[in-house]
């Protein structure tokens, strides 16, 4: 049995001032340390087998607070970076759905319809995510698997693993910063036990 514990970097200052952050970066706030500190020891007591990262800095970053002092290898994932948001990069929202209102609500509304611009399509994310999740299954048949990577990703990733059409992407829960998605493999099949969980926020005395 393959599980897999899924979860976002820490908020990051582009994040408080609502800029688009694919493949671009911006550092970790105090709130975002401080998160993937409590998630690594709500996760303590669970023996990781394997660790995978996007190699963006906010993702490195976060994997490191997570793990601590835990000497474990780490896997720099391309295949685990956010989508590419192209000439929205580091642009606020407000910027975005005023200079590009049909393409800003499509990305949120209809991301099937969605055209990015110099960016990714949430098809083409999706293709990425496919072929992450076989080259994870060739690689490994059993273990607990630590994954550190980004919302729009993470929101595919389940929608491949439930076997979700693009267009409905965006159904709840909401991927907060440092939140917790556990996902049994079994031969083919995902059981997605735990998705988008922030308790460890909510009770950190308790982590």
């Amino acid at each position: 049995m393959l599980k897999l514990y899924i979860t976002r970097h820490g908020e990051t200052e582009w994040n408080v001032q609502k800029r688009m952050q694919g493949w671009g970066n911006s550092e970790l706030t105090d709130n975002g340390v401080e998160n993937a500190r409590i998630l690594g020891e709500s996760l303590k007591a669970t023996a990781f087998d394997a660790v995978y990262t996007s190699p963006s800095k906010r993702t490195r970053k976060t994997t490191e607070l997570i793990l601590g002092d835990r000497e474990l290898p780490v896997t720099y994932e391309e295949k685990l970076k956010e989508i590419n948001v192209g000439d929205w990069e580091g642009q606020t929202k407000e910027f975005i759905e005023e200079n590009y209102g049909d393409a800003y609500h499509s990305f949120f509304n209809t991301p099937h319809l969605y055209e990015s611009f110099n960016g990714e399509s949430f098809f083409e994310l999706r293709e990425r995510v496919e072929e992450f999740l076989e080259q994870l299954k060739r690689t490994h048949s059993s273990g607990n698997i630590l994954i550190v990577t980004h919302s729009v990703f993470i929101k595919s990733l389940l929608a491949v693993m439930k076997e979700l059409p693009v267009e409905k992407l965006w159904g709840p829960p909401y991927i907060q910063d440092t939140s917790l998605s556990i996902v049994e493999l079994d031969g083919e099949a995902y059981n997605v036990m735990v998705e988008g969980d922030v308790s460890h926020k909510e009770n950190p005395l308790e982590a």
